[in-house]
């Protein structure tokens, strides 16, 4: 078969189904079709196509007679019918004739009902015609009452004119209608504009010439009078817009430039006829600003209508009595009981003033009235405001110039009480703050010192008598200093014995109690300035001759408690005055237990706010110490003396009650001190490595470099603040710090080289080098003398400086002289059988000797005895 045959067969398979509707058989149908049979099969389709054309046009042709001729009859029948319908419906209709007589009735009926209807509407069409006439002729008469001014009958013209013009009854979609419609409201904006041309010429307020003008009608040659204008206002509802309008303008015109308390000549009030102004310049007291007032509001009432005067009261009085009080009145409010008698006057005035305004029909004056009725304690408010200010401004101010105070104590004791209690000093340093005791016990008649030198507590003071009290007491010693610290201080050691691996609590470390020996407040909050040794001296059996003690201490206070004692001594006397006759008939008599409670709001201002300003300076929270410390031992003394005093009353007496707040300040100081030193004794740790061991720093020389600067820098800022025992705690508070770290890397190491326990006693003699602040000359104050050899007192103001001493010492050691050491030395003072223990076996290798010594150690507990120390 060839390529063609496929094509034809689609083709003419295509040419049957369009043709006849018939299918090609499956041989066909199953034939593929390709590109090239698709043209044969359009060209096959397109030859079929114009073959039935012409078929089709030849038909036509043929029976183009045959259709023509079936038309024309068509029609013809179609004529023919209708013909005959018209016909049926003629025959119809003449057969029902007779029976139409009734319907024409009815028509003519109906024709005479729409006359009738016509004619009513007519009438409706005149009628609405004459309504509009009306209403047109009214809104008329408008234009010419607005024309000639008379806005109350152009205002009850318009009124007229909207009832008649709801009263056509037309829709006022009705062209007519709406055309009157907007005719009305256009006419009542000329009457409006009009209005306020009449308004603004009856009342006058140029904010910028401080005048106002204030007229009845006929001096503006207007027909309308300020009556009428209420009545325009209420009209166009715009009562409260215009009178708020109206009070802001005056207000801004006279009353504010008059109420400016800034200007030292205010301006003055002149009232001429119909005119408010201000003119010159009057006085700045109250009373002036009270007659000028006066006159303004008297002004007021009688040139304005009564409703107008009614909305004063609540619109312009209550800006204007705020000012008053807030500005005039409070600045009036002296913060003491000096000028009294002027602030009485100020008040009497005020209530004077007060009722002025009530009798000319003003209300709403509570702000006014309750100042008036509420006089003492606005005088308490001011005096406690002024009060905490006074605190603010002088710590804003800074801490100013310092100097030295002084702190005496006076103690009735004898020979054997004073000896004691030189101990028990030093015993309660230890417990408190870590110091070696010092060894009274074991010495025997000391040497007597030079005349004139001091004890390591202070300066003493002895009475005018033969001997030298003091003296025959040893005060002032250094023989027992001289002495190995181990071999004078027995108590001393036994306690870092039972301490060797415990932290001291830090309360205990950093109360500053101490460094004056206070004690804890009793129960009954009694203040007392006795050292709390005394309290635990044992009284001799026998009674030996007493004698007055008076130790003394000096440090550094800032500016800044006097001006608070100051304040607080002022306000006290205050409220001590209230208290007397004199004031018995003074309503401010009443405020008196008030002031005696302003100390302690002035105190709590200072604990607030005082951090803030100390601690930017160097040493800011050690004079916060001591300026809270020398506050609370001044209020002391004034409390225990006001209690004394004769020229007050009893009343008076019982009122003030500091105790309370001169604990808060003994606690806020010892806080300021703890965390002064909380704050350097981090800041040594993170300079001796922080978390991590000294040990394991790159440079340790430089660390502990960096540490013992920072020691020594320390004490020399505090050395001319702090008192010299306050300083001697605060500085060994830190040079224990920085043994404690040492000895605890130290003891941390799971090994020590030969070479590492060498650098190591390396680090630590150059930490012993800060022994030189402890020496007894520095510490006396003087300067240390030529060829002296000093013992240092380090150990009795850091507890684990002889433990880090020893430490060196083991380190250094052979074997055999650790042995020694705690067999025959005082090893076991400082340290616990299993410190020493983990020491050995940390440096020395694990033979037979080290096992044997190690076994010794174990099996001396304690060396020196049960009772050593």
């Amino acid at each position: 078969m060839t390529a063609s045959a496929p094509s034809t067969e689609i083709a003419q398979a295509l040419v049957d189904f369009s043709l006849h509707r018939s299918f090609p058989e499956d041989a066909v149908s199953s034939l593929p079709v390709a590109a090239d049979t698709l043209p044969a099969a359009i060209k096959a389709l397109a030859d079929a196509k114009a073959q039935l054309q012409a078929e089709i046009h030849a038909i036509h042709e043929e029976t183009a007679d045959d259709v023509r001729a079936w038309q024309a009859n068509a029609q013809s029948v179609q004529d023919d019918i209708l013909r005959s319908k018209a016909l049926a419906a003629d025959i119809i209709k003449a057969a029902e004739a007779p029976a139409l007589s009734g319907q024409a009735v009815d028509e003519l009926e109906a024709r005479a009902d729409f006359l009738i209807r016509e004619l009513n509407y007519n009438a409706q069409v005149v009628e609405a015609l004459r309504g509009i006439r009306g209403v047109n002729r009214t809104l008329d008469e408008v234009e010419r009452a607005r024309d000639e001014r008379r806005i109350l009958d152009a205002l009850h013209l318009l009124e007229r004119s909207w009832k008649e013009l709801d009263a056509v009854g037309v829709s006022r979609s009705c062209r007519a209608m709406r055309l009157l419609d907007i005719r009305a409201f256009e006419l009542k904006s000329d009457v409006h504009e009009v209005f306020d041309h009449v308004w603004n010429a009856l009342i006058r307020v140029d904010v910028e010439n401080h005048r106002v003008c204030i007229g009845g009608g006929a001096e503006q040659d207007e027909p309308m009078s300020l009556e009428d204008a209420v009545i325009g206002l209420k009209a166009f509802k715009e009562v409260d817009q215009r009178t708020g309008k109206l009070w802001q303008d005056i207000s801004q015109a006279v009353l504010l430039p008059r109420m400016d308390i800034t200007k030292d000549k205010p301006p003055g009030i002149r009232i001429e006829d119909n005119t408010l102004e201000l003119n010159g310049s009057t006085g700045k007291s109250i009373h002036a600003l009270f007659a000028d007032l006066e006159q303004v509001f008297s002004f007021l009432v009688q040139r304005l209508p009564r409703d107008l005067v009614e909305t004063i009261s609540s619109t312009l009085l209550p800006d204007t009595t705020h000012k008053i009080t807030t500005v005039w009145l409070d600045a009036a409010v002296p913060s003491s009981l000096q000028e009294l008698d002027q602030f009485q006057e100020v008040a009497d005035a005020a209530r004077d003033f007060c009722g002025r305004l009530k009798a000319l029909g003003f209300s709403n004056l509570d702000g006014l009235q309750e100042w008036t009725d509420n006089v003492p304690k606005v005088w308490l408010s001011k005096c406690r405001e002024a009060a905490l200010d006074s605190v603010r401004t002088k710590l804003s101010e800074g801490l100013g110039t310092c100097k030295r105070v002084e702190k005496v104590e006076k103690q009735m004791v004898s020979k054997a009480e004073g000896q004691q209690l030189v101990s028990t000093v030093a015993a309660d340093s230890i417990d408190d703050h870590g110091w070696d005791a010092w060894n009274d016990e074991e010495e025997t008649a000391p040497e007597e010192p030079a005349p004139g030198e001091t004890a390591s507590k202070g300066a003493v003071q002895q009475p005018e008598e033969e001997d030298d009290g003091a003296d025959a007491w040893g005060w002032g010693e250094d023989g027992g200093a001289e002495e190995e610290s181990a071999d004078t201080n027995k108590d001393a050691k036994e306690e870092a014995k039972g301490e060797a691996k415990e932290e001291k609590p830090p309360d205990d470390e950093e109360d500053p109690a101490a460094a004056w020996g206070w004690g804890d407040d009793d129960a009954t909050g009694e203040e007392t300035t006795e050292k709390p040794q005394t309290a635990s001296v044992a009284v001799p059996t026998q009674e030996p001759q007493t004698r007055e003690l008076v130790l003394k201490e000096t440090y550094s206070i800032s500016s800044l408690p006097q001006p608070i004692l100051d304040l607080i001594v002022a306000v006290v006397e205050d409220g001590a005055a209230l208290t007397k006759p004199h004031y018995a008939e003074s309503p401010i008599a009443s405020q008196a237990a008030g002031l005696f409670g302003l100390p302690t709001l002035a105190l709590a201002m200072f604990r607030a706010i005082a951090p803030h300003y100390y601690s930017p300076g160097i040493g800011g929270n050690m004079y916060l110490y001591n300026d809270s410390s020398y506050l609370a031992e001044q209020l002391a003394d004034f409390s225990s003396a006001w209690k004394n005093r004769d020229d007050i009353t009893p009343r008076s007496k019982t009122m003030l009650r500091l105790d309370n707040d001169i604990k808060s300040l003994q606690n806020f100081a010892n806080r300021a001190y703890t965390n002064e030193l909380s704050i350097q004794k981090t800041v040594l740790r993170d300079l001796l490595g922080g978390e991590q061991s000294l040990l394991h720093q790159a440079d340790t020389a430089a660390s502990v470099s960096a540490a013992t600067a920072r020691v020594r820098s320390l004490a020399t800022a505090w050395e001319d603040i702090l008192a010299r025992s306050v300083w001697q705690q605060a500085v060994g508070a830190l040079v224990d710090a920085v043994a404690t770290k040492i000895i605890g890397d130290v003891m941390d190491l799971p090994s020590i080289g030969q070479e590492e326990a060498y650098s190591t006693a390396q680090l630590i003699a150059s930490v012993e080098e800060l022994d030189d602040l402890f020496l007894p000359s520095r510490l006396q104050g003087k300067q240390p003398g030529k060829g002296e050899d000093e013992v240092p007192l380090t150990a009795q103001f850091a507890a684990n400086w002889l433990r880090l001493k020893y430490l060196s010492e083991v380190l250094q050691s052979n074997l055999r002289d650790v042995r020694f050491l705690w067999m025959e030395g005082e090893l076991s003072l400082y340290f616990t059988v299993e410190e020493v223990v983990d020491l050995i076996h940390a440096s020395f290798e694990d033979n037979a000797r080290t096992r044997e010594v190690v076994r010794e150690i174990r099996g001396n507990p304690t060396p020196l005895g049960e009772g050593s120390g």
